[in-house]
């Protein structure tokens, strides 16, 4: 069963221009190894202020988390990008504060639809 994750991480908001340029485009082999944890439809969005929330989909969030824990591409990656959070203890795929899902569509309308 898929699970849905969402994250916020916070940039030092003088970097913010910096960091979403790193992200334009993110380095070819570091998508293929977010891709190989088993991560999918992976968005960042800015909220303003150096806010950042990021959503993804994994079937495992333990497991993807530990295949980037031991990538050596994600290692440099998440290197690269350390200076550029706030309040981070650790790298920022390990270390990013996760939220719970309140609601969503398509699990609550199938739920309905299939006691009708």
């Amino acid at each position: 069963m898929s699970e849905r994750v969402c994250f916020t991480l916070r940039v030092k908001p003088e970097l913010i221009d910096e960091y979403i340029a790193r992200h334009s485009p993110v380095w070819p082999e570091m998508l293929e190894e977010i891709a190989a944890s088993g991560r999918r439809d992976y968005s960042i969005f800015h909220l303003g202020d150096g806010l950042l929330v990021g959503t993804y989909t994994t079937d495992d969030d333990a497991a993807a988390r530990e295949h980037l824990a031991r990538s050596e591409v994600a290692a440099r990656w998440e290197a690269s990008m350390a200076p550029f959070f706030v309040g981070l203890d650790g790298r920022p795929d390990q270390a990013a504060q996760t939220h719970p899902e309140v609601f969503h569509l398509e699990t609550q309308l199938a739920a309905a639809r299939a006691t009708s």
